[in-house]
């Protein structure tokens, strides 16, 4: 099959091309502003499927939107005609169409060349009135407010919010991905005359961006927003996109004795949190035990012995564990418990509590096993 998109170095486009690899479509025509303007004949003649994404929305000129939204999708229609190609065409188009300045005409303009292509043809044709689109390899000040405050906090510069109260709709490129794919095999989300993206999120300003700024202290506190929100675990992810490339690593406050070493790596208010515990050799560490608070341990290298006894008993129960066979042991509340370093090398134990340590009600009490 072959896929002729317009607009392929665009936001939407490097996205769609790639995700098309990715299932299987390698026939793919990619046609740019840099492109030579002769190949548009031959990708009109031989494509089968025409995803047409180039468009204008930040000119110089005024008179570029409808040179752009209007003049090259006739164009681009009229080089299909000329060669007789049926092949199903996917317009984006904006909710801004509905909005009387020129670049909501010039959408407005674009549409009605593909209803009436299709009045004319019958050729299949699907507009998709987007709302804003966020993700991966957008572009500050240009694409979306998403990628302007993910790119200026994720750099500490400032960010302008005119009205904290405004609220924006979005769709994350994914789902709009995904809707196009569902087109492509002919099978869009249709309301009335227009297709949609199903799946829209709604934020005002101010909490997107107080969300985003959260995200880059997340990076002192240890604290994970809450990813059960879709589209908080999709800002993470397009917030993610934008680090500068010198600054995907950051030291974590590593608490240091002569016994080895203790670090907090993840905090979260609804999962609890995760740390990195090192061992030297013959060292124990524990011997308390809580009310309520309960743990996962996790030995990835070295060897260990984990100790458990109930606080009302005198019985003591073992467990031997070690980095050669991957294996939890639970921390049932109630129990007093130590885990000592039984090898020659370091013991590094991965733990989950299910809260976060609170100075405050530590619900820590010494007690050896």
């Amino acid at each position: 099959m072959n896929i002729l998109v317009t607009g392929a170095n665009g936001f939407v486009g490097k996205n769609l091309v790639a995700e098309l690899r990715n299932n299987g479509y390698n026939n793919i025509f990619e046609f740019t502003r840099e492109s030579d303007p002769s190949l548009l004949g031959k990708y009109t003649k031989e494509c089968d499927f025409v995803f047409h994404l180039a468009g204008v929305n930040r000119p110089k000129n005024e008179n570029e939107f409808m040179e752009g939204n209007f003049g090259f999708t006739s164009k681009l229609l009229e080089l299909l005609k000329k060669h007789g190609n049926k092949a199903p065409i996917l317009i984006t188009s904006s909710i801004q169409a509905v909005k009387d300045n020129p670049y909501g005409k010039s959408k407005k303009a674009g549409e009605e060349l593909l209803f009436n292509y299709y009045e004319e043809t019958d050729v299949k044709v699907y507009v998709y009135r987007l709302p804003n689109l966020f993700g991966k390899w957008s572009k500050p000040n240009y694409n979306t407010v998403v990628a302007t405050y993910c790119h200026n906090i994720a750099r500490g510069l400032d960010i302008q919010i005119n009205n904290p109260d405004v609220e924006i709709n979005f769709s994350y490129i994914d789902d709009v991905l995904e809707e196009f794919l569902k087109a492509l095999e002919g099978n869009p989300t249709i309301q009335g005359d227009y297709c949609v993206v199903p799946i829209t999120h709604h934020i005002k300003l101010g909490k997107l961006a107080n969300l985003i700024k959260s995200f880059k202290e997340s990076r002192h506190n240890l604290n994970i927003a809450n990813m059960e929100d879709p589209l908080t675990k999709k800002l993470y992810s397009t917030y993610l996109s934008f680090l500068p490339e010198d600054e995907f690593s950051y030291d974590l406050k590593m608490n240091s004795d002569e016994r080895g070493s203790f670090t907090e790596f993840i905090r979260t208010p609804e999962r609890g949190q995760v740390s990195i515990n090192i061992s030297k050799p013959g060292i124990t560490k524990g011997n308390h035990w809580h009310h309520t608070k309960n743990e996962k341990f996790l030995v990835v290298s070295g060897e260990g012995l984990i100790r458990f006894r109930k606080i009302d008993s005198e019985d003591i129960i073992e467990y031997r564990v070690s980095g050669d066979k991957l294996q939890v042991i639970d921390i049932p509340a109630g129990y007093t418990h130590s885990i000592v370093n039984i090898g020659e090398s370091d013991l590094v134990t991965v733990m989950w509590a299910n809260e976060c340590f609170d100075p405050d009600k530590p619900d820590t009490y010494f007690l050896e096993v």
